[in-house]
C-alpha cells in the first residue's frame, strides 16, 4: 500500500488528542515509515507576517499571505511548506506528485514574500511521523481512513470544514462514524 500524496482522516476515538479531527497530507510513505503534515489545524496567533519579520525576510507588495498550521507533534520549531506542484526549490523540494510538493528550506519563504512562490501553499510547523509499519497498524486498528488529496481541499482556507469534506469525498457521513473497530 503506497499512501504518498494521500490524505489521512482521523477517526473518532483514535486515542491521541493531538490528532483529533485531523486531516494529514502524507508527503512520504514507504517501508521505512511515513511523514505527513496536518493541514486543518491553524497555529493560533502565528502569522506569516510575524514569522517573516522574525526570520528577517522582507515582504514585497506582490507577496501573498500564507496560513500557518500546526503540522504535527514532531519538531515544532521546524517549518515545512506544502505547496502546489508549480514550484520547485533549487534541489530542495520533495516532489510528492504533479500536484503537490513540500519544501522545508528558507528559499520558499523568501520566494513567497517576494511574490514568486507557488500558486497555493500552507506553512506547517512540525510534522507527523510514523516508524516502519506503525501507520499501517493504526489504519488496521481503525485509527485512520484514507482518501485522495484534492488541492482545493488541502489548500482551502476553511480549515474547520476539511475533516468533514474529506470524509464526504469517500461517501462517509461524519454522524455515522463509531470509535469502535469492527471485524467482519
Amino acid at each position: 500500500m503506497n499512501l504518498n500524496g494521500k490524505l489521512l482522516i482521523a477517526m473518532p476515538g483514535m486515542g491521541d488528542p493531538r490528532f483529533e479531527h485531523s486531516v494529514v497530507f502524507l508527503c512520504a510513505h514507504s517501508e521505512d515509515g511515513a511523514m505527513g503534515l496536518i493541514v486543518n489545524k491553524p497555529a493560533g496567533g502565528l502569522t506569516f507576517d510575524r514569522l517573516a519579520e522574525q526570520l528577517g525576510i522582507q515582504r514585497s507588495d506582490r507577496s501573498r499571505d500564507i496560513r500557518v498550521h500546526f503540522g504535527g507533534p514532531v519538531e515544532h520549531s521546524r517549518g515545512f511548506v506544502l505547496h502546489s506542484g508549480d514550484y520547485a526549490g533549487t534541489g530542495t523540494t520533495l516532489k510528492v506528485d504533479d500536484r503537490f510538493g513540500m519544501t522545508a528550506t528558507l528559499d520558499i519563504l523568501e520566494a513567497i514574500a517576494a511574490g514568486r512562490g507557488p500558486s497555493a501553499s500552507l506553512l506547517a510547523l512540525g510534522y507527523a511521523g510514523w516508524g516502519p509499519g506503525q501507520l499501517e497498524d493504526e489504519i488496521l486498528r481503525n485509527g485512520w481512513l484514507t482518501c485522495e488529496a484534492a488541492p482545493d481541499l488541502v489548500f482551502s482556507s476553511r480549515d474547520g470544514e476539511k475533516w468533514t469534506r474529506a470524509l464526504k469525498t469517500i461517501g462517509v457521513d461524519p454522524l455515522t462514524l463509531s470509535s469502535a473497530a469492527g471485524r467482519a
